[in-house]
């Protein structure tokens, strides 16, 4: 276990949020990469509901654009406080979730 506080933030929100005329995912993992986050992934869901309660989906008969996505990555406490401010200059509609994470790391 590698020592220290780390926590675990989940930022959800669909697949077509943009700022500046970029996908929202990508500013974000391009903003974390800047700030020297070890790491972080998109994650993009075949189906899911939000706030407004509709239903986004991905199948044959519906191309949908709009599915949920999830920014997800693990750092120290100390840091995610730090990122937090400017995170949410970047998510004006979305959720962010933080969690303690224990963190293990094999080689």
């Amino acid at each position: 276990m590698v020592e220290g506080n780390y926590l675990l933030v989940r930022i959800f929100m669909r697949e077509d949020d943009e700022l500046d005329g970029e996908r929202l995912y990508s500013k974000l993992l391009k903003l974390l990469k800047s700030k020297g986050v070890g790491g972080a992934t998109v994650l993009k869901a075949i189906m899911g509901y939000g706030t407004t309660g509709e239903y986004h989906y991905e199948g044959i008969e519906v191309l949908s654009y709009n599915l949920p996505v999830v920014v997800e990555f693990v750092e120290k406490e100390e840091k995610i406080h730090i990122l937090l401010e400017e995170l949410t200059k970047y998510v004006k509609k979305g959720l962010i979730s933080i969690e303690r994470a224990q963190v293990w790391v094999s080689s």
